[in-house]
């Protein structure tokens, strides 16, 4: 099995603020791997879910041998891209009825629960400085259509007895958060928080190390030799491995049998210069996590030395498993549409400037729910965070280390393991299918800010997805 080879753009000028922040910290690279050894499981990438999973091996089997192997230094790819807004399910209740039924979608809710205590539990170890803020995100309607977005998500939750994670706010209690002039009503979800995410991948990094986990940066990997030992090939090395484990993730697009399951999207974000003053003017003093509720939303939160996050997950689409395209990581358009977000929705923070804005390619599920599952001769794999891996990367670490295990859990046994996802179109269909309703649904939704009513052609590829039936894309 040949592997994509690694992301460019983890050169320094590709780098987030977050990544940046943390250089001093990050010390020398590991050595990479020379020559041969053998381990029991091997791990091919080494960010959040390569360390969750590689720490929950150790914790429940510690007389295996782990190994990580990363193709730059970890951490360096999405892992130090994202938000670091940290919320589990209760967020996209509607939409996981809509794929997995009120059962299904109650138990990857409560399984989020679950995470938000193991991941909690890592992170406020008080030897940890990640930053770790634990007051819950906000949803915001900032035009009269996402007023009535937000009123169907509440219609779909209710009677469903999860009250104590999703309340309604009036704008009245919005403005006591945040006294922004075009905040209306919106949904606070109380099991949620932020993080630093450079901060975070230091911290793993060590206890990693610490659990007796070998770590080779500079290593990438070209195959997997599929076998029993399997073999895997690096650049100046050999692992050989009972099991190996793929957290490469958008690198999966180049297996052949996983690209229907998923679509390469991008991210984009841009990070303010500190203001103390923007955010007293806002009397933002609590640090909530906030969205609007558009589908290509707008997220945003502040952090410890008054800085603002804005970012928006409608970057441009990727063709097939063509990961290495530049627009994925540097596109215009993308920047600007970050920068005037935060110019419309918090001006007092845009006049302070900005110092730093990426964008990096996100694996979007087919059903926008994350999977994880067995290739083939214990060969295990797992992504489609759809750009919401902070939390979700613990759940993976969890079921990644269960499918080693062969253990029959919680995890295993959860639709995160056993569902089936859609398949979407074939290439070329599914990148102008995406392209196309991308900007159907973009032009709808900046024209509902401005008031006005969007094009019959945006209307109709905006409503796509959802006549066909599709879970990905669906407004």
């Amino acid at each position: 099995m040949k592997l994509l080879p690694a992301l460019p753009g983890t050169e320094r000028n590709h780098w987030s603020w977050w990544r940046e922040d943390i250089q001093s910290q990050h010390g020398l690279p590991l050595k990479p791997l020379r020559g041969g050894i053998n381990v029991d499981v091997a791990i091919i990438g080494g960010g959040f879910t390569g360390m969750w999973t590689a720490l929950a091996l150790r914790k429940r089997a510690p007389h295996l041998t782990v190994a990580i192997l990363e193709a730059n230094r970890v951490g360096d790819g999405a892992s130090s891209k994202n938000g670091g807004m940290v919320h589990g399910y209760w967020a996209s209740m509607p939409a996981n009825i809509a794929a997995l039924g009120v059962e299904g979608a109650l138990d990857i809710a409560l399984l989020g629960s679950k995470a938000h205590e193991g991941f909690r539990s890592f992170v406020s170890d008080p030897g940890r400085n990640v930053w770790w803020n634990e007051k819950g995100n906000l949803r915001v309607a900032t035009c009269a259509a996402q007023e009535r977005a937000l009123s169907k998500f509440l219609e779909k939750t209710r009677g469903l007895g999860v009250d104590k994670y999703v309340q309604p706010l009036n704008q009245s209690q919005v403005r006591e958060l945040i006294n922004a002039p075009g905040f209306g009503a919106g949904i606070y979800f109380p099991e949620a928080g932020n993080v630093h995410p450079g901060k975070l991948i230091i911290e793993l990094k060590k206890a990693v190390l610490e659990a007796g986990v070998q770590i080779f940066e500079n290593s990438p990997v070209s195959r997997v030799e599929e076998s029993f030992p399997h073999r895997i090939q690096c650049e100046k090395g050999v692992v050989i491995a009972s099991d190996v484990v793929l957290a490469t993730n958008v690198a999966l697009a180049g297996i052949p049998s996983l690209a229907p399951r998923f679509s390469i999207f991008s991210s984009y974000a841009t990070m303010s210069n500190p203001t103390e003053s923007g955010l007293e003017k806002l009397g933002w003093s609590t640090p909530v996590g906030v969205s609007d509720a558009r589908m290509f939303l707008h997220y945003f939160r502040r952090t410890q030395d008054h800085r603002v996050l804005m970012g928006s997950g409608s970057g441009p689409i990727g063709w097939g498993s063509h990961i290495q395209a530049a627009d994925l990581r540097n596109d215009e358009p993308s920047f600007d549409r970050a920068r005037r977000g935060m110019s419309h929705l918090l001006p007092s923070i845009a006049t302070a400037g900005f110092t730093k804005s990426w964008g990096w390619p996100i694996d979007v599920s087919s059903d926008r729910i994350p999977f994880f599952k067995t290739l083939k001769k214990r060969i295990h794999y797992g992504g489609g965070y759809s750009g919401h891996g902070v939390q979700a990367t613990w759940i993976g670490g969890q079921c990644l280390a269960s499918l080693v295990l062969n253990a029959k859990d919680e995890w295993t046994s959860s639709p995160f393991c056993v569902r089936s996802l859609p398949r979407l179109p074939p290439e070329p269909f599914k990148y102008i299918g995406a392209k196309a309703i991308r900007w159907g649904v973009l032009s709808c939704e900046e024209a509902e800010q401005a008031a006005r009513r969007a094009s019959f052609h945006a209307q109709a590829l905006a409503a796509l997805p959802s006549l066909l039936g599709l879970r990905i894309g669906v407004r």
